[in-house]
């Protein structure tokens, strides 16, 4: 492999084409000196007119002696890269260019070390290209971030004084960048406050100083830098985004609320107007954020980003025609990528109760994060329309593009069997998968409970202690084992162990507050047990916890207010089985 070949064989080129205009012979390279000739490609003209400007630069380098030793190197160095020995063309570079202090041969040895990651060879090779080519921009702008980058703050300020000078407000726009990888962001904030103090009425250096700041963790001062900087240029939207990330770290509705009010005095700053939209989203404001992106779309009509946005979001407040109308108006706007925009066509037009019209979407995403996902809702309607076959059959074929998705495909099969019922199938379909991904948390979390259900306690509690094992955070994985082993074993202090961690990690999760109460009811304490059913309840009227709170009531001897709680989850869910169950159990 060429593992140099974005690299120029300039060192080589510049030697052949010092020999070839001289017309000294190659025999004897002692007797000439390497002049400062453009590189001949094959195919260019042999002489290329040089500016006076260059001729300027070209006249201070140095005239090298060109060497047996010298040239020897220089073919030492550039076979070796280009044979892919990056560390011996490397050090023989670094090696040239100390003995030669040849700026044009520091430059290259400069570029080999960058390419090797040598970052002290690449330091020492700037240096002496530095040095060699005072007037060189390029050499000095290439040595400030690695002076940087090695803490050399004191060698680097003279360096990016006179860079700002040449151009101050490009200057400091690019100096957060910069002093971006800086280990010591107290130290970067210092340099940039004493670099902004020479341009005190500049919007750009107040920007910096709030970058270096917020870097630094300081962030009422990158706030009092950014009103500065608002003073100096109203309106700026960089400074406004640049506000909006650091009050979003104390406080997003601070953020929103400054956002607010930047748009109420610049309503056309756009990117400002999309940030929030975005964060409106992230607060679960859907209605407002709505009519933010509804607002994009008339001031900047054609946008699909845009339309996408507000497609989304009507889908998620259960306007689906108008999810159907933003969304079919993001195709015509030819989007970077139309999965995303089809799968959640097929979404509206499921909900539209449009099956047809679902698949036909569904069919049009082709390939990348939705592929699944569409594949799978396409299956679930196949099987609804009485083809589990086909179902079945589209789900073989279809091929996930990386782990992730193939484990989604089996969860989906397993699917179409738990729609029939028909649960040793599901946990067969599992037992397969499990084969292929033997460590792939959902499966044995799936699994878990299709063994429930077969009464294979052993594997859901193997199952799930392995999925606690893998994800140690996993809330859910703490209560199916928690419930489990209350609902089905005398286990009731195991279980209450592995329910308190579900607790502390989801200390809201209605589905752990029932599985809480119902351990508390099996173990006597029908008090404590009322207590957590009916904070369950409140947060989420399943049905499941419905028969749980209401036999918790029975056995409280409120037994009108039990069958209330029962006939009113019943008009809802009617088939639920574990609802039936208590009923037949408890109610003659």
């Amino acid at each position: 492999m060429n593992h140099l070949k974005t690299l120029p064989l300039y060192a080589a080129l510049v030697l052949t084409a010092a020999c070839s205009q001289s017309g000294v012979k190659a025999a004897q390279p002692e007797e000439r000196e390497i002049q400062p000739q453009p590189a001949v490609m094959a195919g260019e003209p042999v002489a290329a007119p040089v500016s006076e400007a260059d001729a300027r630069a070209q006249a201070i380098l140095p005239k090298q002696p060109l060497t047996p030793e010298i040239l020897f190197k220089f073919l030492i160095a550039e076979v070796a890269g280009q044979r892919g020995a990056i560390g011996l063309a490397n050090t023989t570079y670094l090696d040239l260019a100390r003995r030669t202090q040849d700026p044009r041969i520091a430059h290259r040895a400069s570029e080999i070390a960058m390419f090797a990651r040598d970052q002290d060879g690449a330091l020492e090779a700037v240096r002496l290209w530095a040095a060699g080519d005072p007037a060189s921009e390029r050499a000095r702008q290439t040595l400030i971030p690695l002076l940087l980058n090695d803490g050399r703050l004191d060698e680097a300020e003279p360096l990016l004084r006179a860079m700002l000078k040449q151009n101050s407000s490009d200057g400091f726009m690019h100096l957060s960048a910069m002093m971006g990888k800086l280990r010591d962001s107290q130290s970067a904030q210092a340099l940039v406050e004493r670099l902004a103090d020479d341009y005190p009425d500049l919007p750009e250096a107040r920007y910096a100083v709030a970058q270096a700041a917020f870097g630094a963790k300081r962030y009422d001062a990158s706030i009092a830098a950014l009103q500065q900087a608002d003073k100096q240029r109203p309106g700026w939207e960089a400074a406004a985004l640049l506000r909006v990330q650091v009050l979003g770290m104390n406080s997003p509705a601070e953020a929103l609320a400054f956002m607010r009010d930047f748009l109420a005095a610049h309503p056309g700053a756009r990117e400002v107007r999309m940030t929030y939209a975005r964060t409106l989203v992230n607060a679960s404001q859907f209605a407002e954020a709505r009519n933010e992106f509804t607002r994009l779309s008339s001031e900047f009509p054609g946008n699909a980003e845009v339309s996408f946005a507000a497609g989304l979001l009507s889908l998620q407040m259960g306007e689906v025609e108008a999810a159907r109308d933003w969304l079919t108006r993001t195709l015509e706007y030819n989007p970077r990528d139309l999965d995303p925009v089809y799968y959640y066509l097929g979404q509206v037009a499921e909900q539209m109760n449009q099956p047809d019209a679902a698949a036909a979407h569904y069919v049009e995403v082709k390939a990348g994060n939705y592929l699944v996902s569409a594949r799978a809702r396409q299956a679930a309607l196949l099987a609804r329309a009485g083809k589990p076959d086909e179902a079945r059959a589209l789900l073989a074929a279809t091929r996930g593009e990386n782990e992730a998705q193939n484990v989604r495909l089996i969860q989906a099969q397993a699917e179409l069997a738990r729609e029939s019922r028909n649960h040793a199938a599901v946990f067969g379909v599992l037992s397969e998968g499990l084969k292929r991904y033997p460590d792939a948390p959902d499966l044995l979390y799936d699994r878990a409970m299709a063994a429930e259900k077969l009464g294979k306690i052993d594997v859901l509690e193997s199952d799930l202690r392995r999925v606690i094992v893998l994800r140690p955070d996993e809330a859910q994985a703490y209560n199916a084992l928690g419930y489990t082993l209350a609902d089905r074993t005398d286990r009731l202090a195991e279980a209450m162990v592995l329910l308190d961690k579900a607790l502390a990690l989801a200390p809201d999760d209605p589905f752990i507050l029932d599985s809480v109460g119902w351990a508390q009811y099996r173990l006597g304490n029908l008090a404590r047990a009322h207590e957590f059913l009916e904070r369950a309840y409140k947060a989420r009227p399943d049905p499941e916890i419905a028969a749980h709170l209401g036999e918790v009531l029975w056995a409280r001897g409120q037994r009108d207010e039990a069958g209330k709680l029962w006939q009113t989850s019943l008009q809802t869910h009617p088939q639920n089985e574990v609802l039936l169950e208590t009923l037949g159990r408890l109610k003659p």
